[in-house]
């Protein structure tokens, strides 16, 4: 499969599949994309609603590691605030090693070397990242994939429906829903109204929320009673 590297129009990198159209970030901005949806709408709103129940660890599940920017965002947000994060990710075609070394992020970090080592970590390991950021990536296809971990939070960043349709039914909304702990929160960029049907269906709470810039609505979607 053939990816090529690209600027988006906030400076900062992301990847072109010219055979399908398809890029893995918003050509509008990939970091700032990653940041509202992901960082802010996710992150951010599960911590401040969940004051009174303190964490020990935060718990995230992220449906596509693609480029690794939403772990690397993460990441900074775990060494800047002093939360401790486990971060489990999974992507069936992870970046060659070329297409990595084309990548860059200065702008979160002054170096690459975080970077670096969220790919080139080993597969299918809890990897300590940092002291505060265990890491654990998996080469899988999330259909053949499954789970007895539960997450406080889930970064949904699959191929829009039309490319992916298969990643966008109730039934995977109800996998995901069975791997949230209660008050858990699920955020992706769609705001399609079947994505949000398929939601409500699988049992989640949902609402539509101001996008990033040049994308007026996403979803953030929550688990609001026990274990189905």
């Amino acid at each position: 499969m053939l990816r090529e590297i690209i600027k988006t129009k906030d400076g900062s990198d992301t990847i072109l599949i010219p055979s399908q159209k398809i890029t893995y970030h918003s050509i509008y901005g990939a970091v700032q994309e990653s940041k509202h949806v992901f960082i802010e709408a996710g992150l951010n709103y599960f911590l401040e609603n969940n004051k009174e129940h303190i964490c020990p660890s935060i718990k995230i599940f992220e449906m596509g590691f693609g480029t690794g920017l939403n772990a690397l965002l993460t990441l900074q947000e775990a060494i800047q605030h002093q939360h401790k994060i486990f971060y489990q990710t999974i992507e069936l075609f992870p970046l060659n090693e070329n297409e990595i070394s084309l990548l860059s992020y200065n702008d979160i970090f002054f170096d690459d070397k975080y970077f670096h080592q969220l790919h080139h970590c080993d597969w299918e390991k809890d990897i300590a990242i940092y002291p505060l950021f265990i890491f654990h990536k998996i080469k899988n296809s999330f259909l053949n994939y499954s789970t007895n971990q539960l997450f406080n939070i889930i970064y949904y960043d699959a191929f829009a429906p039309e490319d992916q349709p298969e990643l966008w039914t109730e039934e995977i909304f109800a996998k995901l829903f069975s791997m949230l702990l209660p008050k858990g929160v699920l955020v992706t960029y769609c705001s399609k109204g079947n994505v949000r049907r398929a939601l409500l269906a699988a049992g989640f709470s949902v609402e539509k929320i101001p996008g990033p810039p040049h994308k007026r609505e996403m979803i953030r979607a929550r688990k609001l009673i026990g274990i189905r």
